[in-house]
């Protein structure tokens, strides 16, 4: 089974955006052949999980990125957005599907557990935080966590624009990985309202990371695309 080189988290990129294509935005009748259009381009794949009932959609769902890692060496980055009565149970069944990065949110009661639990099967913990979650709930979990995501848009929603407060909350994160010493170990990753007149404004706040949905699959020239992506 493909899985990524051992050392693929200290090979991401520092002089450009880590790319995170979001598979949620992929024709998926043709996933096939839009995992090898994206391959030379991606840092990571970005797979959203939903229960329809912490946000409005039902997403991706284990089967399936059993399959993605069965096609693909890329890092697999799962975010959970699940209700905590079912957390700890997808964190294990995401693991069992080959996940190498499992983000679950800070609004779930469970998220530290949840953590723990993935640290302990041996991935990288990811925690991601909805608009209105202030950001110094990141403050405690830093240490354990390798990617702190601040969504830009409501939850398990695509095509809303960017949330006023979008800046400041990455600034504010920022500041706070770098004031813990842990740049070299936190990637701040923008998730939600990632278009081509964002991107800048994004990175200027501190992202590391932007999670590509039609900004990447939409664009029939993706080289070009991510030409222009590596410049922010």
């Amino acid at each position: 089974m493909p899985r990524p080189t051992p050392d693929w988290f200290d090979r991401l990129p520092t002089d450009r955006p880590i790319a995170e294509f979001s598979v949620w935005s992929a024709r998926l009748l043709h996933l096939a052949d839009e995992l090898q259009r994206i391959t030379p381009h991606a840092h990571l794949l970005h797979l959203d999980v939903a229960d329809g009932h912490f946000g409005p959609a039902f997403l991706l769902f284990p089967d399936l990125v059993a399959q993605v890692r069965a096609a693909s060496a890329l890092p697999l980055h799962v975010h959970l957005m699940v209700k905590d009565e079912i957390l700890l149970a997808q964190v294990e069944q995401f693991a069992d599907a080959g996940a190498d990065v499992i983000t679950v949110h800070a609004e779930c009661l469970s998220a530290g557990a949840a953590v723990r639990r993935i640290r302990e099967r041996g991935l990288l913990a990811g925690l991601v935080l909805g608009v209105e979650t202030p950001t110094s709930t990141f403050e405690a979990f830093l240490p354990d966590i390798h990617f702190a995501t601040l969504l830009g848009t409501a939850i398990g929603v695509k095509g809303k624009g960017l949330h006023e407060r979008a800046l400041d909350r990455l600034r504010e994160t920022r500041a706070m990985i770098t004031g813990q010493e842990l740049d070299h170990r936190v990637v701040l990753v923008a998730d939600g309202g990632i278009r081509h007149e964002t991107v800048p404004l994004l990175r200027a706040a501190g992202a590391e990371a932007v999670v590509l949905g039609s900004l990447a699959f939409g664009d029939p020239d993706l080289a070009q695309r991510m030409a222009w992506l590596a410049t922010q």
